[in-house]
């Protein structure tokens, strides 16, 4: 799972966009008083990404509610989900595409709130390029960062929609370069994130187009971020869970409405954001991941039947995991706010 994690979408942002939001030790650990305790993995890497948490943390909403909630930020070679599994965690931040791996390696993980309503990796090219499907791919040269992880994923996705298989293309693999890449002129289309290196484009001033999952594919072959607990926890503190899945979800909700506050409240957890242009620059990335978080089919939290179900076809089809799994026993939305 190692290889996996550190493609991840705060990895990412650690290594490509280091400038925006501060590469420096996590943050002081996030008490609050009387409860449950609950303690929540997030990336290797305070990032702006995770205001939200920050937000209900430093407002008390956490505490409020009765939780004492502690915000573990990972270190950078740790197995995502192995916090999780060690008892060291209860709720751990992950993509949903991870956790139905971790399922098929004996990880008793379930995912009970999907943040991202929409899959936050996609094509790009520059706007003057003549792809404009997945179709016009044939033949060309796509840079990923390997074959592994979300955008290697999304690029499997991608050609599946178009009848393509890589060997109708050339993939190269080009480590976390994307944005140095196509600037270069390397590759005729990379991989890469919406808040991320889309973001990074807009800086540099880069005319570039995005093909999105969402553009070509219904239902999505994969499910992004949310809130991964395992069953044991879920046994033992599912008022707690339920609890804590709402108040993160109040926070969203809070961030959507409020971005200033939540970037203003970031500061305190996210080193370097006092810089203005630091600052900035974070305020891009928020604003570039407030639509993923918009734009969630249904109400938000909610965890889509056919898009589990199209997913772990999908990962079978391309033998992303080892053996057929059940979707559904990878998901719930018992959990969220009635």
């Amino acid at each position: 799972m190692r290889a996996k994690r550190i493609t991840g979408l705060w990895c990412l942002a650690a290594v490509a966009v280091a400038a925006l939001t501060g590469c420096a030790s996590p943050p002081e650990q996030s008490q609050g008083v009387g409860g449950k305790n609950l303690t929540i993995g997030l990336a290797y890497i305070p990032n702006i990404q995770f205001a939200p948490f920050y937000l209900a943390e430093s407002l008390g909403y956490y505490r409020d509610a009765g939780l004492t909630i502690t915000l573990r930020h990972h270190a950078l070679a740790e197995d995502v989900f192995g916090a999780l599994t060690a008892g060291r965690e209860d709720v751990v931040y992950a993509g949903g595409d991870e956790m139905l791996q971790a399922r098929t390696q004996s990880v008793p993980v379930v995912n009970v709130a999907t943040l991202y309503g929409r899959y936050p990796v996609s094509l790009m090219v520059r706007e003057d390029s003549p792809i404009r499907t997945p179709a016009d791919l044939r033949g060309r040269n796509i840079g990923v960062p390997g074959p592994f992880g979300e955008t290697y994923f999304a690029l499997l996705a991608l050609l599946q929609s178009a009848n393509l298989t890589t060997s109708d293309l050339t993939v190269t693999n080009i480590g976390f370069t994307q944005v140095a890449a196509l600037a270069g002129g390397k590759v005729d289309g990379v991989i890469g994130y919406l808040n991320n290196e889309a973001v990074q484009f807009k800086e540099m001033r880069l005319a570039v187009r995005t093909i999105t999952l969402a553009d070509v594919l219904n239902p999505l072959p994969l499910v992004s971020n949310g809130l991964g607990v395992a069953q044991s926890v879920l046994a033992a503190n599912p008022a707690d869970i339920k609890t804590f899945v709402a108040v993160t979800l109040r926070a969203i909700e809070e961030t959507i409405a409020n971005p200033q506050q939540a970037l203003d409240i970031s500061k305190r957890y996210v080193p370097g954001l006092e810089d203005p242009a630091k600052a900035a620059g974070a305020k891009a990335v928020l604003d570039a991941t407030i639509p993923l978080w918009r734009t969630h089919q249904g109400r938000m939290g909610s965890n889509d039947p056919d898009t589990w179900r199209a997913m772990a076809d999908f990962m079978n089809a391309y033998q992303l995991i080892p053996n057929p799994v059940d979707a559904t026993q990878a998901y719930t939305n018992d959990y969220l706010p009635t």
